[in-house]
């Protein structure tokens, strides 16, 4: 997300930044560079507009720190105004209200509303330990209240039973009533979507809020839509009265216009962010994160977030004092590469680091094939428990076997040794640095070792 806005800034104020001294002329012609690369990332006309205007008006007349050059004030000033634009702050979903707490999910048919409702209510389930009954209002779309069923089952998170024949609203008092007897903190409301806004779909909207009364109405829109996942927010705020916004699919998005003008059009904040397809995959929105993202700043507390999330304590202990013997084996490295793909793999980590926007066309020569992950595990796999453990036996025949089991070539497994070879020694040297340092090698290492 926000990767051709990204690059276009990262460049305007690189040149800024090499300027010991700004004309008004360049800060102009800085602001027109950075107006040309909201549009083009399909941020709406009116926002853009707005946006410039309070760089300008802060700009003017702004003092200089002694600490920094005028180029670096401009870039902190943007970054400023993107974080505000963007909601100063993250906002979770607001459960502070009696249990059952209602929470309606709206949206357009194809917004991915469904799987959005699982993922959250699963993200309840399992960080704020609550209670949590899911309910599809959905009695048009063929197997829609089924495909909530059988993500529940997925999710661990019941559902309603279904009742053939019920309407929206009838399904929604029923759900309520069923999550107070039940004695459930949240109860999840999937309502119906169409493949545009229409009255119909309006009233029904507007009936189902007037029975239930939520505390949370969260807005689910594709930002692959651009422009018109805006008009979308607009008319829902309008008409049922969004608390909140959830953008999926902000993984194939590379421009993020929706979410930069969805926000300051409806001025209701983006709660969560959908970031691939699985279940788990979603996250907190921080507008101050996102913002460093877009200018190249990276987001380096959300990737340290993410490996406390997916790396296992307990395992990453257990590899720590191997390695402090100098003991690494093929198992500790395929359980690197697990947490590798854990954290998103070679491009996910390096999308969060400062300065990678600057390294783009070296990273592109460098051609980072994400699938090399799966087939190194491949490779690991076709080993027997007495070859992982002792590498020294793999020779030629092994080889091949391996190659063949695995699904890939002689070269292949030659590559993979030489690199747990390199990685051994360097953990061997690296346990007189202790553990902190081990764990810090581990992973580098792994980053440097794969090109």
């Amino acid at each position: 997300m926000f990767d051709s806005l990204s690059s276009r800034l990262t460049s305007v104020f690189d040149r800024l930044t090499k300027r010991g001294a700004l004309t008004d002329a360049d800060v102009n012609e800085a602001l027109r560079e950075v107006r040309v690369a909201l549009l083009e990332a399909d941020v709406a006309l009116p926002v853009v507009k707005s946006f410039i205007d309070q760089v300008r008006n802060k700009a003017v007349g702004a003092q200089v720190l002694r600490s920094v050059t005028p180029g670096q004030m401009v870039v902190k000033l943007v970054h400023d105004q993107l974080t505000e634009m963007l909601g100063s702050e993250a906002a979770e979903i607001d459960l502070m209200a009696p249990a059952p707490v209602p929470v309606l999910m709206v949206g357009l048919q194809g917004s991915g509303k469904t799987t959005t409702t699982a993922k959250i209510a699963r993200r309840l389930v399992q960080r704020e330990r609550r209670k949590v009954l899911m309910a599809s209002l959905d009695v048009y779309r063929p197997a829609a209240q089924e495909q909530l069923r059988v993500l529940g089952e997925q999710v661990g998170v019941p559902t309603l039973p279904i009742v053939a024949g019920q309407m929206p609203v009838d399904i929604a008092k029923r759900a309520l009533q069923a999550a107070k007897l039940q004695g459930y903190d949240v109860v999840m409301l999937d309502t119906a979507g169409r493949l545009h806004i229409d009255e119909a779909l309006m009233q029904e909207v507007q009936a189902v809020r007037d029975a239930v009364s939520p505390h949370e109405t969260l807005l689910v829109a594709d930002a692959l839509t651009g422009q018109d996942a805006v008009n979308v927010a607009r008319q829902f705020k309008e008409r049922v009265g969004v608390t909140g916004i959830v953008l999926t699919r902000v993984d194939g998005d590379g421009r993020g216009g929706a979410a930069l003008s969805m926000r300051a059009v409806t001025g209701a904040p983006i709660k969560l962010i959908g970031i691939g397809e699985k279940l788990d995959e979603i996250e907190p929105f921080h507008p101050g994160r996102i913002a460093s993202r877009i200018l190249g700043m990276g987001d380096v507390v959300s990737l340290v977030e993410k490996a406390a999330e997916t790396i296992e304590k307990e395992e990453a202990e257990k590899i720590a004092a191997k390695m402090k013997k100098g003991d690494f084996d093929l198992d500790d490295l395929r359980a690197q590469l697990q947490q590798m793909r854990k954290l998103g793999g070679m491009q996910g980590v390096l999308s969060m680091l400062p300065g990678v926007q600057k390294m783009k066309k070296q990273l592109s020569q460098a051609s980072i094939d994400e699938k090399m992950l799966t087939r190194q595990e491949a490779i690991i796999g076709s080993m027997t428990p007495a070859e992982r453990r002792n590498p020294k036996l793999i020779h030629a025949s092994r080889k091949r076997r391996i190659a063949a089991g695995s699904g890939t070539s002689v070269q292949d497994v030659n590559r993979l040794l030489k690199q747990h070879l390199q990685m051994a020694q360097m953990m061997k040297q690296m346990g007189k640095l202790g553990q902190k340092g081990m764990m810090r090698s581990g992973l580098g290492g792994l980053l440097g070792r794969f090109q």
